[in-house]
């Protein structure tokens, strides 16, 4: 016998995990964690009008229910109420319009309010009293809203570029700083997400030779209060207010007006184009604070519907090891569910290639400190979604404990502040001290050449298993080298400033690290066109910056260049931009003969990058064998051509290095390498090594004293001997091949 009809719709299980799950006609259900929440109400803006509507179940934390007529450009938030004690870290307070955490767009930009935070506050968004009045405006007129939007899209085929490692060249930019003064760009596109996707923006990547652009944070964020006092913004976003919703502010007018689904569909086809050109889209995300901040900050989302769950807090007061107040906890399962949702939100329905951790260091925490084998670690590590695309580590935070270089698991990357700071010296700081005292016994070798065989003694030294010697859960590619990135002096003033110049950040020059490692040449500052000895100083700057980024580029490892250090970039000596939402911060494309000379400089080098199989080793190097040379090794040598000593290793003194980087075994065509790195006081004739190391015949592939890379000497190398200026990179192609019976001697 059939079974009986019913009209009834079955009713949908209860959801397993927060968010809105619904069809295309906006039927299903609508989930947030809020457990110590009383009660949460799910408000429906139709208009002007708010409706209100209490989800009636409660399982494991999660309050929820069945919904209707959620379809893409509803516009939603949530109000709850329960218990208000300040002192507990408990605020509540159903007055305040709050996001929903997992919610996929937002109504709009907003500047900070007063109506947003949940305790009453004066006209500088300074709390009222000694103790935390419940704040009894309403805010829901001035929220951000959350915004249904679609997942549907038109990828038309993408196909994700999928570089690897070791032929990965990050290039960290700003979405806006890097379009708005674009002058081929149309003028509405100019500081967009259109405007990055555009053709005159991916040719000149391509040109340049990189292959993976890394993009400050792109998500929905909110100023803090202090910068709303000073009348600045956060400019670099890492601020975060939603961490699925793309910012609002960085879409073109046309898309802010037409709503969150625009903005998502000008994300997403901004992707699309970047994937056609050939380049990853790397994020860089803030998983370890929000816009909320600390105790003082305004209520939008996760504060309000649980802060105690979602916020590291000790007896009601907040652990703080971000330096904004507050630290997202990760020892809490639902921050955790959300911060692995974001991603794999970005990753399936964005079709971004990777993601670079903003303070990773929190993420390993737990009561005891930093742990490697975190859960959230080993959950991002290990998740199917995930392990197939770049996971990039800021190694630290600033809490005890915080500097853990070389700590993270595979397959993480780090960020390498070692090959930053060594560098810089090499370059910089120690000639600075040599020229200001006159000792010549500053500096010495030992540390670049670290950095430049891959940074092992970081990276292999939080092996967790006991492998055989040579062996490592890590490769050079996990190292990702770097001499300037959005926060610090940008390559033209690391060799124009020696002093932070941060006055327009209205802190009184107080902000900013003051550990900068540069060097002015002789000058502060820029010099006036003309003036005495502004010729030399300026020539000696440039060669410096073209010396730095050669050592950035022929290094082992990941090389990440900043957005238009390739250019001369400057930032008028400010090491904090964070907060300059103008010329200070954004890309002239200006021409200039001089930048032009280093951007071809930098090309050059990323074709000798590519060219050579040796320069892109995926395992630590070894110690050369002259019988058997293959490109996994390196040897070091001195002026003479011999190889160093211990003592030439420990002598401070020591300001040329010679790194030989021999030639993929049996490939036609190849060359070994012959690197000369010197910052000596005086040019110097530097010697081939001799036999039984490659005696081929030699040329000059690049040397940085000369403006041009083009500007080479013709032939090959004479009597086995160059002469290499100060403060410059010489890099020789030896040929595998006997030498040359009587090589032309060069004029």
């Amino acid at each position: 016998m059939p079974a009986e009809r019913s009209d009834r719709a079955t009713p949908p299980a209860a959801p397993t995990a927060p968010g809105l799950v619904v069809d295309d006609q906006g039927r299903g259900t609508f989930a947030v964690a809020a457990p110590r929440a009383e009660s949460v109400d799910l408000c429906i803006r139709r208009g002007a009008t708010e409706h209100r509507r209490r989800l009636r179940h409660v399982d494991g934390g999660l309050h929820w229910d069945q919904v209707t007529g959620m379809t893409p450009g509803t516009r939603y938030g949530l109000r709850v109420d329960g218990p208000w004690d300040p002192s507990a870290g408990l605020l509540c307070n159903p007055r305040k319009l709050l996001q929903d955490p997992w919610g996929r767009g937002v109504s709009h930009s907003s500047p900070l309010l007063s109506s947003f935070f949940p305790f009453e506050v004066d006209a500088m968004l300074d709390r009222v009293g000694d103790h935390p009045v419940r704040s009894e405006v309403d805010n829901g007129e001035d929220a951000v809203w959350s915004e249904v939007v679609s997942d549907a899209f038109d990828w038309q085929d993408d196909l994700r570029p999928m570089v690897d490692w070791e032929s990965t060249v990050l290039y960290e930019l700003h979405v806006k700083g890097f379009t708005e003064l674009h002058p081929e760009l149309p003028p509405e596109q100019r500081g967009t997400y259109a405007g990055l996707g555009h053709p005159a923006v991916t040719g000149y990547l391509r040109s340049l030779g990189v292959t993976s652009i890394e993009l400050l944070p792109i998500h929905a964020a909110m100023d803090e209060p202090h910068l709303t006092r000073l009348g600045l913004t956060n400019y670099w976003g890492y601020s975060t207010q939603s961490y699925f919703a793309p910012d609002p502010s960085l879409a073109t007018t046309a898309a802010q007006h037409a709503g969150a689904q625009a903005v998502l569909d000008e994300v997403k086809t901004m992707v699309r184009q970047l994937h056609a050109a050939g380049f990853e889209v790397i994020l860089d995300v803030v998983y370890n604070h929000t816009a909320e901040g600390g105790a003082d900050g305004p209520s939008l989302s996760l504060r309000g519907l649980d802060n105690l769950e979602y916020y590291w807090i000790d007896h009601g007061t907040f652990f703080d090891v971000t330096g904004t107040g507050g630290t997202l906890d990760p020892r809490s399962v639902h921050v955790m569910d959300l911060v692995l949702g974001s991603l794999r939100y970005w990753v399936q329905e964005v079709h971004v290639d990777g993601f670079r951790f903003d303070l990773a260091a929190t993420l390993g925490r737990d009561h005891t400190g930093f742990r490697p084998d975190h859960p959230l670690l080993r959950a991002i590590a290990t998740d199917p979604v995930l392990r197939g695309v770049k996971l990039i580590a800021e190694p630290w935070d600033v809490g005890t404990g915080g500097w853990q270089t070389g700590s993270f698991p595979a397959p993480f990357a780090e960020w390498n502040d070692a090959f930053r700071d060594d560098v810089r010296a090499f370059w910089l700081s120690d000639r600075a001290m040599r020229e200001r005292t006159g000792e010549d016994a500053i500096g010495g070798v030992r540390d670049l050449a670290t950095r430049l065989a891959g940074s092992s003694d970081l990276l292999t030294s939080q092996d967790p298993l006991e492998l055989p010697e040579g062996r490592s859960l890590r490769a050079p590619w996990a190292s990702i080298n770097y001499v300037t990135a959005h926060d610090g002096f940008t390559l033209r003033d690391l060799t124009v400033y020696e002093s932070k110049h941060n006055l327009a950040n209205g802190e009184d020059n107080r902000d900013g690290t003051s550990d900068n490692r540069s060097f002015h040449h002789g000058h502060e500052g820029e010099m006036p066109v003309g003036a005495d000895g502004a010729a030399q100083i300026e020539a000696a700057r440039r060669r410096s910056a073209r010396s730095i980024l050669a050592t950035l580029l022929l290094a082992s490892g990941t090389p990440l260049l900043t957005a238009g250090d390739e250019r001369m970039r400057t930032q008028q000596g400010n090491n904090n931009a964070y907060c300059q939402d103008n010329e200070i911060s954004w890309t002239d494309w200006g021409r200039n003969r001089h930048g032009q000379a280093l951007q071809e400089t930098v090309t050059r080098l990323l074709q000798l990058r590519g060219e050579h199989p040796q320069l892109r080793a995926p395992h630590f190097l070894r110690p050369a064998d002259p019988a058997a040379l293959d490109a996994g090794q390196v040897a070091w040598f001195d002026a003479d051509g011999e190889v160093m000593d211990h003592e030439q290793w420990m002598d401070p003194s020591q300001h040329l290095l010679a790194m030989l980087r021999p030639a993929v075994h049996g490939s036609e065509g190849a060359e070994h390498l012959l690197v000369i790195l010197s910052t000596a006081a005086e040019e110097t004739t530097v010697r081939l090594p001799a036999a039984p190391w490659p005696q081929g015949s030699a040329r000059v592939l690049l040397d940085t004293s000369r403006e041009s890379p083009q500007d080479l000497p013709p032939g090959p190398v004479a009597d086995r001997a160059v002469l290499v200026a100060p403060a410059s990179v010489v890099v020789l192609g030896i040929s595998p091949d006997a030498p040359e019976e009587a090589p032309e001697r060069l004029s």
